[in-house]
């Protein structure tokens, strides 16, 4: 059974996002940044040094938070099925690697220059390269864009980087654990895109079976039996080292292809949001605001040097898919949030202290992660709240 408290501090955890989720509403604010602070509020680092009980990054938590992002990211799926991504290849890749060659390349100088060396290199550019799929998917339907032409772009741009961080995680984590071992590194590389060419297999040939497996007239069934898919194919995906948000995307396709698609989304939709906000009250509850005292300069450089980046990268992919200034601004906006992936590799950093590492240099760069994560969450939410008078500039401006 769990601990006395642990209902206690589970019911303060659904009040608090309950709370500021009205409040943001009641002020028609986004959600997010609300949630994130909530988090901050409640956790150890600030509640837990002024007031008597603080909330816990408890393994229901941390396990909360992973389906609050598979579940974000089957959504995405069903909004984009396999034939729509098969032929907007070219524009995907284009897209892509713009974004990876102009945010990770700035990433790669700007950690080069703080820390003359490269691992630590390597991780500030994985760091500031992965935009949020969770949070921008979140955004995406909050704010109605997903069925505009913008949400193409944004949708094929995070799938990109969601694959290429999948093989950057295997790299990173081959560098970190001292890179003596070149075979093992291939050999899990080889697994995690294995895995998800099997995936895209089964999304292309496998309609009938989750068509089948989909069938029902029982709403508690439909819901048990999408999340009997979806969370285990995450699980397998991350246990063979693909981010369970490409594997639950890729689901989501499968899904989209289906006469279930309606269903799902109004069943899932509740269930979807209360994890969500669970994954977003993580984020806060991890950051600790005296951390970032000790590397604010380096997470102001970072901001000031790669949301521009960001914003260029993300405008030149609009335009890749013929979409106008307007639009294209939007793509822009909505690419800037960082978010879970950044979080993943700052715990990667901190696995690295007292090895390849040093202690002290691994914290720094844990720090500046979270840091930089809270601050890029908000700036990105807020961007894309208020996108309309910077759309009518950037018009205005090339009209």
């Amino acid at each position: 059974m769990a601990s006395e408290t642990a209902l206690l501090e589970l019911g303060l955890l659904f009040a608090a996002v309950g709370l500021v989720g009205a409040l943001a509403t009641r002020i028609d604010q986004s959600v997010i940044p609300f949630y994130i602070l909530a988090g901050m509020v409640l956790n150890p680092f600030v509640a837990g040094r002024v007031a008597p009980i603080s909330l816990e990054t408890t393994p229901f938590v941390e396990l909360g938070a992973e389906v609050g992002i598979v579940l974000l990211l089957l959504f995405l799926g069903l909004e984009f099925n396999l034939d729509r991504l098969l032929a907007d290849r070219a524009r995907i890749s284009a897209a892509g690697a713009i974004d990876f060659a102009i945010n990770f390349g700035v990433g790669l100088l700007l950690g080069y220059v703080l820390f003359r060396a490269v691992l630590p290199a390597f991780l500030i550019a994985g760091a500031v390269y992965i935009s949020s799929s969770a949070i921008i998917s979140k955004s995406l339907i909050d704010l109605g864009w997903i069925a505009n032409d913008e949400a193409s772009p944004i949708l094929g741009t995070l799938v990109a980087e969601d694959l290429l961080i999948a093989l950057y995680l295997v790299v990173a984590s081959a560098m970190l654990a001292g890179g003596s071992d070149l075979a093992g590194t291939v050999q899990s590389m080889g697994v995690a895109v294995g895995f998800m060419l099997g995936l895209l297999v089964v999304v292309h040939y496998g309609t009938p079976v989750f068509e089948a497996l989909l069938e029902t007239n029982s709403r508690e069934f439909l819901v048990l039996r999408a999340l009997g898919l979806v969370v285990p194919i995450a699980g397998l995906g991350l246990l063979l080292g693909v981010s369970e948000a490409v594997a639950a995307f890729f689901v989501g396709m499968a899904f989209s292809a289906t006469g279930h698609v309606s269903r799902v989304e109004t069943l899932l939709e509740p269930v979807r949001d209360v994890f969500a906000a669970i994954f977003f009250f993580w984020i806060g509850l991890v950051t600790d605001p005296l951390l970032l005292g000790e590397v604010l300069g380096l997470i102001v450089l970072a901001v000031l040097l790669t949301t521009p980046t960001k914003l260029v990268s993300g405008y030149l992919g609009g335009r890749i898919y013929g979409l106008n200034p307007r639009r294209s601004t939007r793509v822009a906006l909505g690419m800037t949030t960082r978010g879970e992936f950044t979080l993943i590799i700052a715990a990667l950093a901190l696995s690295g202290a007292g090895g390849v590492l040093s202690t002290d240099l691994a914290e720094t760069i844990y720090a500046f992660a979270v840091g930089y994560v809270l601050v890029m969450s908000l700036l990105g939410t807020t961007l894309m709240q208020y996108a309309t008078p910077i759309e009518n500039a950037v018009s205005r401006r090339f009209a």
